[in-house]
């Protein structure tokens, strides 16, 4: 089979006219099928559509069978039948002669070749009935390959229906303006009502709802948004009416790198494909020549046409593609992007797992663990002076403050004479008092002298972040605030473990002490922190040279050196990240690690499943040419065995679309 290779830039570009000349040029019928399921792209010329195919193939069985049905009832009349079978036959077999005269006229040989061979051979010797039999067997094929192909293709004409055709951009005067997305540019405001989808990526700048976001993230449950958080092109607006300012339009879109991102998967190839590639050319004269010492040896033209049929390997061909687009189309489901099908293949030898800590194993949003008061203050008096004095702040402490003061119910007080020095603390006036909240020296500096307070910060902090509080001069006590771990880490680690996963370990910039927590936590017994970049780059390749298979998971930005080294890079949370999407070789487009032993288990799987199908194939193969040869296999069975061996790769391979439904529930 020799299937072409397209580039990532005609992806990108779609250029169909190029896909068009290219499959022209270098595919045949049946072949052209194989190549489709992995190489999504327009069809070329002369390669028919299922629904013309399976007419054609209704007709020509109905004439056949005719054919037989006038044998038994007008045996008499032998001309009426075999005028039924020529006709049936030459209907069922014009695909399949048209495609190998096409293949002759460009000088290629490929192996639809012996299927036409067959069938002529057949209405040759007189036996049209068997001849119409044969063809109906592998039109049948044909039109299941072709109706998996032009699936295929849907799914990604699909995807692209998502983006909506049409937007309504605000104008200056506050009104709608229906106009042609492509219209849009960076800036521009538009609205979106319910049940619409968002037309470009764009921040919320007015309105709140609630998104459907599984195109993107494979997130099965909807998201609340508000003003100030991302949206993304082709997700679904479910309740509230948005206005969304634009950020991203075209290709640069989420959704445009995703579609970038599964067309140039589809597009690349195994080894194992580009060997059968590389001598499928010589397959077809050797088959040739088989089927020439037959007849010289038996003159039997039975063994000869069944030895072409059984030939055709379409259940080996077929065998690597299927089960990687089944898989590629598991893993896109749940948000997992794959670049290249090798990068699928090498997931399921990784044995080592490196691991960024804040966004990766955790949220990257702090959030309050520890309420310290002192002597003679309550827990949420101390939270009320806090959260009241840093309610104007957008620093990640003071809106952690917000956030704990919200799901306790407390509603915090109105701060007056707000001021923030940035990086030390804020003063404010709540009910009258002043507060401070911030640093051990910033409360120092305004004349804050407490020796629990030293006290406190000498001995009490330990691995958290800490802000003080005091109020009119009196220490009120300290508040810790965290990392969050994400509460499926631990559970993620221990998986990767049960499937064979020999190390994993942490590496991060925090400190030492930070880091052992987290660590501790998660079960994650290996531990580098205060790491710069170029010292993540170094652990990575320490561990490749000591001949472990590494994955490296990180945030895809300042982690893109260590995702670059590794042999897997695997950027969390790329929804919106053209960093993420670039610099690593799987996005994982939200932040559930379980995505992460999900990926070696789909990935060992379709290993398993591919080396079935090989096995599946070759079986069919050796066992119908040695059967064939010895006149053990009449031509109508060869056809029929044929098609099994088709069916049973393709059944087989669907098995890994299942995959992970576990995990969209």
């Amino acid at each position: 089979m020799n299937v072409p290779t397209a580039n990532a830039s005609c992806a990108s570009k779609w250029d169909h006219r190029a896909n068009e000349e290219r499959y022209n040029d270098d595919c045949s019928t049946i072949q052209f099928q194989t190549a489709y399921i992995m190489q999504v792209g327009s069809k070329a010329e002369g390669q028919p559509h299922s629904l013309p195919l399976l007419c054609a193939m209704l007709l020509g069985a109905a004439l056949v069978l005719n054919s037989f049905l006038a044998r038994v009832f007008y045996p008499a009349n032998p001309l009426a039948a075999d005028i039924s079978a020529f006709l049936g036959a030459l209907i069922l077999g014009f695909p399949i002669l048209r495609t190998a005269v096409i293949d002759l006229w460009r000088g290629k040989l490929f192996m639809n070749e012996l299927v036409a061979m067959a069938v002529l051979a057949a209405m040759a010797s007189g036996d049209y009935q068997t001849a119409g039999v044969i063809a109906f067997f592998m039109l049948l094929a044909l039109v299941i390959e072709t109706r998996s192909a032009e699936g295929a293709h849907q799914a990604i004409e699909k995807l692209i229906r998502m983006t909506p055709s049409t937007a309504r951009r605000i104008g200056p005067d506050g009104q709608d303006v229906e106009v042609e997305v492509k219209q849009l540019v960076v800036g521009d405001v538009v609205r979106v009502r319910p049940g619409e989808n968002i037309p470009a990526d764009g921040i919320i700048r007015n309105g709140r709802t609630t998104l459907n976001e599984a195109t993107i993230t494979g997130e099965s449950l909807p998201r609340d948004k508000e003003p100030g958080e991302d949206v993304f092109a082709g997700t679904q607006n479910l309740t509230g009416v948005i206005e969304v300012e634009v950020t991203r339009v075209g290709d640069d879109t989420t959704l445009g790198k995703v579609q970038e991102l599964i067309l140039a998967a589809e597009q690349t190839k195994l080894p194992i494909m580009r060997m059968i590639d590389r001598y499928a050319r010589y397959y077809t004269p050797v088959i040739l020549m088989l089927a020439a010492l037959i007849w010289f040896f038996t003159e039997d033209w039975n063994r000869v046409i069944a030895l072409l049929i059984i030939a055709c390997p379409c259940a080996f061909i077929l065998a690597t593609p299927t089960a990687m687009v089944a898989a590629l189309s598991a893993a896109a489901r749940l948000g997992v992007l794959v670049k290249n099908v090798e990068d699928l293949e090498e997931a399921s030898r990784i044995n080592t797992f490196i691991l960024d800590k804040t966004g990766t194993l955790t949220t990257g949003v702090l959030g309050v663990s520890q309420l310290m008061p002192a002597d003679g203050v309550d827990s949420s008096t101390l939270l009320f002076d806090a959260g009241s004095a840093e309610r104007y702040s957008n620093h990640p402490a003071a809106l952690a403050l917000q956030r704990l003061a919200e799901e306790a119910g407390l509603e915090l007080a109105e701060p007056e004479d707000f001021h923030e020095e940035p990086g030390q603390g804020v003063r404010a006036r709540v009910s009258g008092a002043t507060v401070l909240s911030g640093r051990v020296t910033w409360l120092q500096a305004n004349g804050v002298t407490d020796e629990r307070m030293e006290r406190d910060h000498r001995e009490r902090v330990r691995g958290v972040s800490a802000i003080f509080i005091a109020k009119d001069g009196e220490y009120q006590g300290w508040v810790g605030l965290e990392d969050q771990i994400r509460p499926e880490a631990r559970d993620s680690l221990q998986r990767m473990k049960e499937l064979g996963v020999k190390r994993t370990a942490m590496v991060t910039g925090d400190r030492q002490g930070v880091a052992d927590e987290v660590a501790q936590a998660i079960a994650c017994s290996e531990v580098k922190a205060e790491c710069l970049p170029h010292e993540k780059v170094a652990y990575v390749e320490t561990a490749r040279q000591a001949g472990y298979h590494v994955a490296f998971v990180g945030d895809g930005v300042n982690d893109a050196p260590a995702l670059a080294a590794s042999h897997i890079g695997i950027a969390m949370g790329a929804a919106g990240s053209d960093v993420a999407i670039h610099s690593a070789t799987i996005a994982l487009m939200n932040n559930d690690l379980r995505r992460l032993p999900f990926l070696i288990d789909l990935s060992r799987s379709a290993r398993v499943v591919i080396h079935q199908n090989i096995a599946v194939g070759g079986v069919f193969i050796l066992g119908g040419l040695t059967l064939s040869g010895l006149g053990m296999l009449a031509p109508i069975l060869a056809a029929i065995v044929h098609n099994a061996g088709s069916l049973i790769v393709v059944f087989n391979s669907a098995r890994l679309i299942r995959k992970g439904e576990e995990l969209g529930e």
